[in-house]
Protein backbone atom coordinates (compact mmCIF):
# COMPACT_ATOMS: atom_id res chain seq x y z
CA UNK A 1 0.00 0.00 0.00
CA UNK A 2 1.62 3.67 -1.23
CA UNK A 3 2.77 6.05 1.41
CA UNK A 4 0.14 8.38 0.10
CA UNK A 5 -2.90 5.67 0.04
CA UNK A 6 -1.85 5.27 4.40
CA UNK A 7 -1.81 9.09 4.53
CA UNK A 8 -5.41 9.55 3.29
CA UNK A 9 -6.42 6.89 5.67
CA UNK A 10 -5.02 8.89 8.91
CA UNK A 11 -6.78 12.16 7.16
CA UNK A 12 -10.07 10.58 7.49
CA UNK A 13 -9.76 9.15 10.92
CA UNK A 14 -10.69 12.08 12.43
CA UNK A 15 -14.11 12.93 10.39
CA UNK A 16 -15.16 8.94 10.55
CA UNK A 17 -14.32 9.17 14.54
CA UNK A 18 -16.74 12.86 14.07
CA UNK A 19 -19.45 11.84 11.99
CA UNK A 20 -19.81 8.31 13.68
CA UNK A 21 -23.43 7.58 14.55
CA UNK A 22 -24.71 10.71 12.54
CA UNK A 23 -27.11 11.37 9.60
CA UNK A 24 -26.26 12.58 6.38
CA UNK A 25 -28.93 13.11 3.99
CA UNK A 26 -27.64 12.75 0.25
CA UNK A 27 -29.83 13.83 -2.43
CA UNK A 28 -29.08 12.40 -6.56
CA UNK A 29 -30.25 14.22 -9.34
CA UNK A 30 -31.58 12.38 -12.34
CA UNK A 31 -28.19 13.03 -14.25
CA UNK A 32 -26.07 10.77 -11.58
CA UNK A 33 -28.43 8.05 -11.69
CA UNK A 34 -28.16 7.57 -15.41
CA UNK A 35 -24.43 6.52 -16.34
CA UNK A 36 -24.68 2.96 -14.91
CA UNK A 37 -21.08 3.16 -14.02
CA UNK A 38 -21.74 6.24 -12.17
CA UNK A 39 -24.00 4.69 -10.28
CA UNK A 40 -22.20 2.09 -9.18
CA UNK A 41 -19.48 3.78 -8.14
CA UNK A 42 -21.48 6.20 -6.17
CA UNK A 43 -22.73 3.04 -4.68
CA UNK A 44 -19.22 2.05 -3.50
CA UNK A 45 -19.12 5.76 -1.55
CA UNK A 46 -22.52 5.49 0.22
CA UNK A 47 -21.50 1.93 1.19
CA UNK A 48 -18.22 2.91 2.68
CA UNK A 49 -20.18 6.03 4.90
CA UNK A 50 -22.34 3.04 5.60
CA UNK A 51 -19.71 0.72 7.01
CA UNK A 52 -18.24 3.69 9.25
CA UNK A 53 -21.30 3.78 11.09
CA UNK A 54 -22.64 6.89 9.58
CA UNK A 55 -26.76 7.11 8.98
CA UNK A 56 -27.21 7.51 5.21
CA UNK A 57 -30.91 8.39 3.63
CA UNK A 58 -30.76 9.00 -0.17
CA UNK A 59 -33.34 10.83 -1.76
CA UNK A 60 -33.54 10.88 -5.64
CA UNK A 61 -35.22 12.98 -8.62
CA UNK A 62 -35.16 12.04 -12.10
CA UNK A 63 -36.52 14.66 -14.35
CA UNK A 64 -33.87 13.45 -17.04
CA UNK A 65 -35.20 10.12 -17.49
CA UNK A 66 -38.78 11.51 -17.34
CA UNK A 67 -38.46 13.98 -19.76
CA UNK A 68 -37.20 10.76 -22.21
CA UNK A 69 -39.44 8.76 -21.21
CA UNK A 70 -42.13 11.51 -22.51
CA UNK A 71 -39.70 12.23 -25.97
CA UNK A 72 -39.75 8.58 -26.41
CA UNK A 73 -44.20 8.24 -26.00
CA UNK A 74 -44.56 11.58 -28.11
CA UNK A 75 -45.82 13.59 -24.77
CA UNK A 76 -44.99 17.40 -24.97
CA UNK A 77 -43.77 18.60 -21.28
CA UNK A 78 -43.73 22.32 -19.97
CA UNK A 79 -41.43 23.09 -17.53
CA UNK A 80 -41.15 26.60 -15.75
CA UNK A 81 -38.50 28.11 -13.98
CA UNK A 82 -37.52 24.63 -13.29
CA UNK A 83 -40.66 23.27 -12.09
CA UNK A 84 -42.59 20.71 -13.92
CA UNK A 85 -46.34 20.91 -14.92
CA UNK A 86 -47.48 17.22 -14.48
CA UNK A 87 -50.58 16.57 -16.18
CA UNK A 88 -52.41 12.97 -15.63
CA UNK A 89 -50.19 10.84 -18.12
CA UNK A 90 -46.90 12.45 -16.71
CA UNK A 91 -47.98 11.57 -13.04
CA UNK A 92 -48.20 8.01 -14.68
CA UNK A 93 -44.59 8.21 -15.87
CA UNK A 94 -43.59 9.48 -12.78
CA UNK A 95 -44.71 6.93 -10.61
CA UNK A 96 -43.24 4.69 -12.74
CA UNK A 97 -39.75 6.67 -13.46
CA UNK A 98 -39.46 7.58 -10.07
CA UNK A 99 -40.87 4.96 -7.61
CA UNK A 100 -39.99 2.02 -10.22
CA UNK A 101 -37.17 2.35 -12.55
CA UNK A 102 -34.44 4.55 -10.70
CA UNK A 103 -35.22 3.55 -7.07
CA UNK A 104 -35.00 -0.01 -8.45
CA UNK A 105 -31.64 0.57 -10.08
CA UNK A 106 -29.89 2.68 -6.63
CA UNK A 107 -31.18 -0.17 -4.79
CA UNK A 108 -29.26 -2.99 -6.92
CA UNK A 109 -26.23 -1.18 -7.01
CA UNK A 110 -26.27 -0.82 -3.31
CA UNK A 111 -26.82 -4.36 -2.96
CA UNK A 112 -23.68 -5.16 -5.42
CA UNK A 113 -22.08 -3.20 -2.80
CA UNK A 114 -23.60 -5.38 0.27
CA UNK A 115 -25.43 -2.73 1.27
CA UNK A 116 -29.16 -3.17 3.30
CA UNK A 117 -31.49 -0.25 1.35
CA UNK A 118 -34.91 -0.47 1.39
CA UNK A 119 -36.40 1.49 -1.39
CA UNK A 120 -39.23 4.03 -1.00
CA UNK A 121 -41.55 6.98 -2.17
CA UNK A 122 -42.91 9.43 0.02
CA UNK A 123 -45.90 7.99 0.00
CA UNK A 124 -44.30 5.13 2.11
CA UNK A 125 -45.31 5.30 5.66
CA UNK A 126 -46.59 8.58 5.44
CA UNK A 127 -43.22 9.95 4.89
CA UNK A 128 -43.95 12.80 2.51
CA UNK A 129 -47.25 14.74 3.66
CA UNK A 130 -48.03 16.89 0.68
CA UNK A 131 -50.71 19.65 -0.88
CA UNK A 132 -51.47 20.23 -4.12
CA UNK A 133 -49.63 23.65 -5.60
CA UNK A 134 -51.85 26.02 -6.14
CA UNK A 135 -52.11 27.90 -9.44
CA UNK A 136 -49.28 30.64 -9.77
CA UNK A 137 -49.36 33.75 -11.76
CA UNK A 138 -45.84 33.54 -13.67
CA UNK A 139 -43.95 36.01 -16.50
CA UNK A 140 -43.73 34.41 -19.98
CA UNK A 141 -39.83 35.10 -20.53
CA UNK A 142 -40.43 35.17 -24.51
CA UNK A 143 -43.77 37.36 -24.71
CA UNK A 144 -43.30 39.11 -21.14
CA UNK A 145 -46.75 38.62 -20.38
CA UNK A 146 -48.22 37.33 -17.19
CA UNK A 147 -49.59 34.01 -17.35
CA UNK A 148 -52.09 31.99 -14.91
CA UNK A 149 -50.12 29.16 -14.65
CA UNK A 150 -51.75 25.27 -12.77
CA UNK A 151 -48.92 22.80 -12.67
CA UNK A 152 -51.50 19.83 -12.53
CA UNK A 153 -50.55 17.40 -9.59
CA UNK A 154 -47.47 19.24 -8.73
CA UNK A 155 -47.11 19.07 -4.72
CA UNK A 156 -45.56 21.02 -1.38
CA UNK A 157 -44.24 19.48 1.13
CA UNK A 158 -46.61 19.76 4.44
CA UNK A 159 -44.55 17.71 6.93
CA UNK A 160 -42.08 15.31 7.05
CA UNK A 161 -43.42 12.06 9.11
CA UNK A 162 -39.76 10.71 9.95
CA UNK A 163 -41.04 7.62 11.82
CA UNK A 164 -40.57 4.91 9.59
CA UNK A 165 -37.33 6.44 8.24
CA UNK A 166 -35.54 6.46 11.94
CA UNK A 167 -37.25 2.89 12.07
CA UNK A 168 -34.99 2.17 9.37
CA UNK A 169 -31.85 3.95 10.09
CA UNK A 170 -31.97 2.80 13.81
CA UNK A 171 -31.39 -0.91 12.54
CA UNK A 172 -28.55 -0.30 9.92
CA UNK A 173 -30.76 -0.25 6.94
CA UNK A 174 -30.20 3.07 3.82
CA UNK A 175 -33.36 4.01 3.18
CA UNK A 176 -33.49 5.29 -0.89
CA UNK A 177 -36.83 7.81 -0.86
CA UNK A 178 -38.09 8.76 -4.20
CA UNK A 179 -39.53 11.86 -4.78
CA UNK A 180 -43.27 11.60 -4.37
CA UNK A 181 -45.83 12.68 -1.98
CA UNK A 182 -49.45 12.34 -0.81
CA UNK A 183 -51.98 13.89 0.58
CA UNK A 184 -54.60 12.97 3.10
CA UNK A 185 -56.99 11.58 0.72
CA UNK A 186 -53.79 9.58 -0.97
CA UNK A 187 -53.59 11.85 -4.13
CA UNK A 188 -50.39 11.70 -5.23
CA UNK A 189 -47.87 14.84 -6.57
CA UNK A 190 -44.97 14.93 -7.83
CA UNK A 191 -42.43 16.92 -5.64
CA UNK A 192 -39.31 18.60 -5.83
CA UNK A 193 -36.56 16.18 -4.73
CA UNK A 194 -34.30 18.85 -3.68
CA UNK A 195 -37.67 20.51 -1.08
CA UNK A 196 -38.03 16.67 0.46
CA UNK A 197 -34.00 16.36 0.96
CA UNK A 198 -33.83 19.21 2.48
CA UNK A 199 -37.14 18.70 4.90
CA UNK A 200 -36.11 15.05 5.37
CA UNK A 201 -32.42 16.79 6.70
CA UNK A 202 -34.14 19.22 9.22
CA UNK A 203 -36.51 16.61 10.72
CA UNK A 204 -33.70 13.49 10.99
CA UNK A 205 -31.56 16.86 12.50
CA UNK A 206 -29.20 15.64 9.73
CA UNK A 207 -25.53 16.56 9.97
CA UNK A 208 -25.15 16.63 6.41
CA UNK A 209 -27.07 17.35 3.64
CA UNK A 210 -24.91 16.47 -0.32
CA UNK A 211 -26.82 17.76 -3.15
CA UNK A 212 -25.06 15.69 -5.92
CA UNK A 213 -25.30 18.26 -8.49
CA UNK A 214 -23.75 18.45 -12.28
CA UNK A 215 -21.59 21.41 -11.03
CA UNK A 216 -19.37 21.20 -8.60
CA UNK A 217 -20.23 24.19 -6.08
CA UNK A 218 -21.07 27.79 -6.25
CA UNK A 219 -19.42 30.03 -8.51
CA UNK A 220 -19.32 33.92 -8.20
CA UNK A 221 -19.31 34.06 -12.04
CA UNK A 222 -21.27 30.97 -13.65
CA UNK A 223 -18.68 30.38 -16.46
CA UNK A 224 -15.21 31.27 -14.14
CA UNK A 225 -13.76 28.37 -12.81
CA UNK A 226 -11.46 30.04 -10.86
CA UNK A 227 -14.59 31.88 -9.00
CA UNK A 228 -16.04 28.68 -6.96
CA UNK A 229 -16.15 29.36 -3.49
CA UNK A 230 -15.24 26.03 -0.88
CA UNK A 231 -16.56 27.23 1.99
CA UNK A 232 -19.17 29.67 3.09
CA UNK A 233 -21.23 30.71 6.35
CA UNK A 234 -24.69 31.42 6.27
CA UNK A 235 -24.24 35.20 6.98
CA UNK A 236 -21.95 35.09 3.69
CA UNK A 237 -23.93 32.91 2.23
CA UNK A 238 -27.01 35.93 2.76
CA UNK A 239 -24.16 38.93 1.53
CA UNK A 240 -23.92 37.02 -1.88
CA UNK A 241 -28.04 37.44 -1.80
CA UNK A 242 -28.42 41.10 -0.40
CA UNK A 243 -25.14 42.37 -2.53
CA UNK A 244 -26.69 40.40 -5.45
CA UNK A 245 -23.65 39.17 -6.18
CA UNK A 246 -25.23 35.53 -6.69
CA UNK A 247 -27.27 35.34 -9.95
CA UNK A 248 -29.71 32.68 -12.11
CA UNK A 249 -29.85 29.24 -10.37
CA UNK A 250 -27.49 30.20 -7.83
CA UNK A 251 -30.17 32.42 -5.87
CA UNK A 252 -32.24 29.46 -5.03
CA UNK A 253 -29.78 26.90 -4.76
CA UNK A 254 -28.48 29.62 -1.88
CA UNK A 255 -32.11 30.63 -0.21
CA UNK A 256 -33.10 26.85 0.19
CA UNK A 257 -29.34 26.12 1.32
CA UNK A 258 -29.41 29.37 3.99
CA UNK A 259 -33.20 28.48 5.51
CA UNK A 260 -31.96 24.44 6.13
CA UNK A 261 -29.59 25.39 8.43
CA UNK A 262 -31.13 27.91 10.29
CA UNK A 263 -33.84 25.33 11.25
CA UNK A 264 -30.96 22.91 12.51
CA UNK A 265 -29.11 21.15 9.55
CA UNK A 266 -25.12 21.92 10.60
CA UNK A 267 -23.93 22.08 6.90
CA UNK A 268 -24.95 21.97 3.35
CA UNK A 269 -22.90 20.69 0.44
CA UNK A 270 -23.03 21.21 -3.26
CA UNK A 271 -20.69 18.47 -4.97
CA UNK A 272 -20.25 17.15 -8.49
CA UNK A 273 -22.10 13.86 -9.09
CA UNK A 274 -20.36 12.54 -11.74
CA UNK A 275 -16.48 12.42 -10.40
CA UNK A 276 -15.32 9.72 -8.85
CA UNK A 277 -14.72 10.33 -5.01
CA UNK A 278 -16.03 13.68 -4.89
CA UNK A 279 -18.27 12.24 -1.90
CA UNK A 280 -15.57 10.50 0.02
CA UNK A 281 -13.20 13.59 -0.87
CA UNK A 282 -15.98 16.12 0.71
CA UNK A 283 -16.61 14.21 3.59
CA UNK A 284 -13.53 12.70 4.62
CA UNK A 285 -10.66 15.54 3.86
CA UNK A 286 -9.75 19.17 5.00
CA UNK A 287 -10.23 20.12 1.05
CA UNK A 288 -12.86 18.72 -0.07
CA UNK A 289 -14.46 19.00 -3.80
CA UNK A 290 -17.12 21.68 -3.43
CA UNK A 291 -18.76 23.97 -1.86
CA UNK A 292 -19.59 23.63 1.67
CA UNK A 293 -22.11 26.24 3.54
CA UNK A 294 -21.92 26.18 7.46
CA UNK A 295 -24.28 27.04 10.22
Amino acid sequence: MSEQRLELLREALPYIQRFKGKTFVVKFSGKVTEDHDNLLSLAEELALLHQVGIRVCVVHGGGKQLSELAARMGLEQTIIDGRRVTDDATLEMAKMVFAGKINTEILAALRHRGVEAVGLSGVDGNIVHAKRRPPKEVINRETGERERIDFGHVGDVVEINDRLLRVLLDHDYLPVVSSLGADDQGRIYNINADTIAAEVAVRLQAEKLILLSDVDGIYLRPDDVTTKLSRLTVEEAEALLRERVASGGMIPKLQSIIDLLRRGVRSAHIIHGLTRNALLAEVFTDRGTGTMVVA
